[in-house]
């Protein structure tokens, strides 16, 4: 669903102040004035009857392009993506972390109609989308949009003048967010994104909008933004026509194996080669079909159904289609994972990654906050803590050792 250079969490800080003039706002929706690098005029003169030839109205070019300013910044993200080289049990604490255990819980109590009727509608089971939309967005969490968002316009048309890569796509991405506001279904003003364009509670690109995104909540439009039927709604939707989802199946198990068998089979014909749930439970549909999965030797093992690949088909990584799935189960009730990956540890707890945090922050390496959420800006204090104390490696993953490390002082 989303711009796959872009990571699962949004890239990077607004650029819009909050010492704008207001007078200037009202001349430019996207910020202040400035000179046009050497190009863009050209650039933006002759992609504004390309524009035009792909049914782009002049009132909506005028809305959306006509006072743009390329938002350069982008190129910045593009080259300074964050590497942080995770084990996939790293990967997976950061993500099925305690705030957003918590916090989907709260959201799927405050959601619970909404989720109902779209397991109703599209059989998609609700701990897998509510995940999705935690890993995507923290459940929509306002200080998302403030703190990581930035105007759409400006980046796409940065991206699409002066990206040589893959310039037809960018332009085509401008050309489907100005048909969105030619729709109605949103405003330059509202459409804020990753640096990547990636907007809402689950991070459409402007392809999805147009052409997955549906009017769920029937206000008259499409948006991923404000009450989450929409955004949520059309996910399911997404799950079911490209990623095939299998109505009343759960996506997998984490199961006992000895072996290493490869192919699909059932899970009866699993369990009679001896492959049993981790947690000495029957299979529920031993009829249905599974792929055994072992990520790391001597770690945990999974019989994977086909709603696994589904969530795959919203993001390819293994990793982090086990997130989201894993996500699910324990915003669910369901418990860790029985068998720990070798060499882990135990994910912190919310109360710890708050401690984490406000130890960094006093100790001069800013976390961008103490809400117990682990992003980019986390990571970043962590590792260059890291290798301040000597923590080998130091690959910002904030962890028991390195809470042990600050409790120490430094």
């Amino acid at each position: 669903m989303k711009q796959p250079d872009s990571p699962n969490s949004p890239a990077r800080r607004a650029v819009l102040t909050a010492g704008l003039a207001a007078g200037v706002m009202l001349i430019n929706p996207f910020g202040a004035l400035a000179a046009a690098p050497p190009g863009f005029d050209q650039w933006r003169d002759n992609f504004r009857a390309r524009a035009l030839a792909k049914g782009i109205s002049e009132a909506t070019w005028n809305r959306c392009m006509a006072r743009v300013e390329p938002d350069m910044s982008v190129f910045k993200q593009m080259r300074n993506q964050p590497e942080f080289h995770e084990q996939i049990w790293q990967y997976i604490n950061r993500r099925v972390s305690d705030w957003r255990i918590i916090h989907g819980r709260e959201a799927l109590k405050k959601n619970e109609a909404l989720f109902a009727r779209i397991e109703r509608d599209f059989g998609v089971e609700r701990g897998t989308l509510l995940a999705l939309w935690g890993v995507e967005s923290a459940y929509g969490d306002p200080l998302v949009q403030q703190n990581h968002m930035t105007p759409v316009f400006p980046s796409l048309a940065a991206l699409a003048w002066n990206e040589p890569r893959r310039k037809a796509y960018w332009e085509t991405e401008l050309i489907n967010a100005m048909k969105i506001v030619q729709r109605g279904w949103s405003t330059p003003q509202e459409m804020n994104g990753s640096w990547a364009g990636a907007m809402g509670h689950s991070q459409w690109m402007p392809e999805v909008w147009l052409n997955v995104g549906f009017d769920y909540d029937g206000d008259g439009k499409v948006s991923p933004f404000g009450r989450p039927d929409d955004a949520l709604g059309s996910t399911a939707k997404y799950l079911v026509n490209r990623g095939k989802w299998h109505r009343g199946e759960h996506w997998g198990y984490e199961v006992r194996a000895s072996g290493g068998a490869s192919g699909s089979r059932t899970y009866a014909a699993w369990a009679s080669a001896g492959v049993v749930r981790a947690d000495g439970q029957p299979f529920p549909q031993p009829n249905a079909s599974a792929q055994l999965w072992i990520p790391v030797a001597g770690g945990p093992a999974f019989l994977l159904g086909p709603n696994f690949n589904s969530v795959k088909s919203y993001n390819p990584s293994m990793n982090y289609a086990l997130a989201i799935c894993h996500l699910g189960d324990r915003c669910l009730g369901g418990p860790p994972f029985i068998q720990p990956f070798p060499g882990s540890e135990r994910a912190l707890t919310l109360a710890e990654v708050q401690e984490m945090q406000t130890r960094l922050t006093k100790a001069g390496f800013d976390t961008g906050g103490t809400d117990g959420r682990v992003g980019n800006d986390t990571m970043k204090a962590i590792k260059d803590f890291q290798i301040k104390a000597g923590l080998l490696p130091a690959d910002g993953y904030g962890g028991l050792k390195v809470l042990a490390r600050l409790r120490q002082g430094g």
